[in-house]
């Protein structure tokens, strides 16, 4: 559970991306964080992984959330 760094593809204008780095906050984890407005990588990256390019994309262990949803956060987290 608490070993999973979650993956966060962002980019600096996003207000649910900051909701998002708030809530791991909270829960105390650490994240490993992509601006995919200048991060080329990362955008193609974010794509495969999401299909879509709106942000945030959150990678929990292989399990892939769209936008700042807590509970599918939670459920990838095994909380």
């Amino acid at each position: 559970m608490w070993g999973m760094k979650p993956i966060i593809y962002t980019t600096p204008t996003c207000v649910y991306c900051r909701m998002a780095k708030e809530y791991f906050k909270q829960k105390g984890l650490e994240w490993e964080e992509y601006n995919v407005a200048t991060d080329l990588k990362a955008r193609e990256e974010m794509l495969k992984k999401s299909h879509q390019m709106g942000v945030p994309v959150i990678d929990i262990g292989g399990a892939i959330i769209v936008g700042f949803d807590r509970s599918a956060i939670d459920r990838a987290l095994g909380l």
